[in-house]
Formats: structure tokens, C-alpha cells, sequence
């Protein structure tokens, strides 16, 4: 059972208890998100895919963590002009743990036991 979610500008292939690093989403870590733009949803039911996104599908995550990405380099040189540029850059991210998938107000999966075995 998978979800295709899209946050950030970004889409991201999901299952029960994954974890993933997406774009600062508002929150303090250990609260609920609710990502309500799920673009496909598999489950033992079938697969819905939206147009283009599924009506009445949400994935709901928690927020484990804020932290920032690795850090990107950005150096322009102009040759013979002695004129150089070195310019630093880290992404601000937000680390989530996927929990349950929901169609039309039922629940289609909930996390298994064994996130308390981690």
C-alpha cells in the first residue's frame, strides 16, 4: 500500500512508516501534518488515481525533526577578469514520518508496531 503526496512542489512516493525530508512545513516536532494533495493511492481495494489529485484521499504524517540539507556550492568565475564568487547554501527541511492513509473518511492503513522497536 503506497501514496504518491505532492508538497513543497515536489511529489514523493510514501508508505506506512516511511520517513522523508521535505520542505519547511509549519509545526513543532511531534505534531500532526495532514497532506490532503495525494495524486495516486494504492490499496488493497484497487488504485486511485486522481485528476489530478484523488477526492477525499489524506495522508496524514507526523513531524519528527526541522533540519537543513547538505550544503550547495555556488562558484562563478569570470577568466582573466580576476572576479570570483563563492556563495554557500543549505535548505531549510522538515523531516516526517508517514502514519495513516484515509479515502472518503475511512482508514486505509494504520502505522504497524514496530516504530517502538527502533
Amino acid at each position: 500500500m503506497f501514496a504518491v503526496i505532492k508538497t513543497g512542489g515536489k511529489q514523493y512516493r510514501v508508505a506506512a512508516n516511511d520517513v522523508i525530508q521535505v520542505a519547511t512545513l509549519a509545526g513543532e516536532a511531534g505534531s500532526e501534518v495532514t497532506f490532503d494533495q495525494v495524486l495516486t493511492l494504492s490499496h488493497s481495494g484497487g488504485v486511485e488515481v486522481g485528476a489530478p489529485a484523488v477526492a477525499g484521499a489524506t495522508v496524514a504524517g507526523t513531524i519528527v525533526e526541522h533540519t537543513r540539507g547538505p550544503k550547495v556550492i555556488a562558484f562563478k568565475k569570470r577568466r582573466r577578469q580576476n572576479s570570483r564568487r563563492k556563495r554557500g547554501h543549505r535548505q531549510d527541511l522538515t523531516v516526517v514520518r508517514i502514519g495513516s492513509f484515509t479515502l472518503n473518511g475511512t482508514t486505509l492503513s494504520a502505522p504497524a508496531a514496530s516504530a517502538s522497536a527502533e
